[in-house]
């Protein structure tokens, strides 16, 4: 079985979602979790839920766009747990639905500044500590969209900022693996979250239907892929773009 014990781990996006599954599985597999997003009464009752299975976890609430807070979720990790060995960095947002020329350049930055800059962020303060534990692992939430294989209309933005998750992941790979820090971005496929928005029946089963499985996933199968890249199941993985995606980056049909 998968294990993580006497591992230490950051969730972010934690309140609902992929963060919320992960940070629960994590847990389950012997993770002690530091879980930040926004929504502080979100946090409190997840937190309450892996207490309440015999896990350990701590709730910071606030904004991963902003480097005071991912230093201090580094700094609760190791005062509270001893260290840090994993990061999940999972929150992000998708913006507006729009074409180019509508598209605000205030949307444009929010997009890019919560996708792509809070990862540079949070690495920023994650590396340092992950060094100090001797390795570890860190994990980006990129996506099909903007991947090689897939590109959707209206998310120029989102598209961007997750592509260049990509490339951060496989620079930050080459710097860091003989310090036995792996890095590795997951790219879900349709799942579904609060996110993943459909406007009638038909529009999700028009998104179900690009995938090779003809559905979208649960929080739970793609946290199941974070747990593997968090784990020492994949010691030998390092500077991936792991597609957990149903199939959409090879269906035609």
């Amino acid at each position: 079985m998968t294990s993580l014990k006497e591992k230490v781990a950051i969730v972010t996006g934690a309140s609902a979602g992929i963060g919320r599954a992960a940070a629960r599985l994590f847990a389950q597999h012997g993770a002690r979790v530091v879980v930040t997003a926004r929504r502080q009464a979100e946090l409190d009752t997840l937190v309450g839920e892996i207490e309440a299975n015999g896990g350990e976890a701590i709730a910071l609430a606030g904004d991963v766009r902003e480097d005071i807070h991912n230093q201090k979720l580094v700094a609760v990790a190791e005062s509270s747990f001893g260290g840090l060995d994993i990061a999940f960095n999972n929150a992000g947002a998708v913006g507006p639905l729009v074409q180019i020329d509508a598209l605000e350049r205030s949307d444009w930055n929010d997009v890019i500044e919560t996708n792509l800059s809070s990862a540079f962020s949070a690495a920023r303060y994650q590396v340092p500590a992950m060094r100090r534990r001797g390795g570890g692992s860190l994990i980006f939430t990129s996506s099909f969209v903007g991947h090689e294989t897939a590109g959707m209309p209206g998310m120029a933005a989102y598209a961007a900022s997750k592509a260049g998750l990509v490339g951060l992941v496989k620079s930050l790979a080459s710097d860091l693996g003989h310090e036995a820090i792996r890095v590795n971005a997951l790219l879900p496929g349709g799942t579904d979250t609060r996110m993943a928005t459909f406007e009638n029946e038909e529009q999700r089963a028009f998104v179900e239907g690009m995938h090779a499985l003809k559905r979208i996933a649960r929080p739970e199968e793609i946290a199941q892929s974070a747990l593997f890249l968090a784990s020492d199941a994949s010691s030998f993985t390092t500077g991936t773009a792991m597609l957990a995606d149903g199939g959409v980056a090879i269906s035609k049909v």
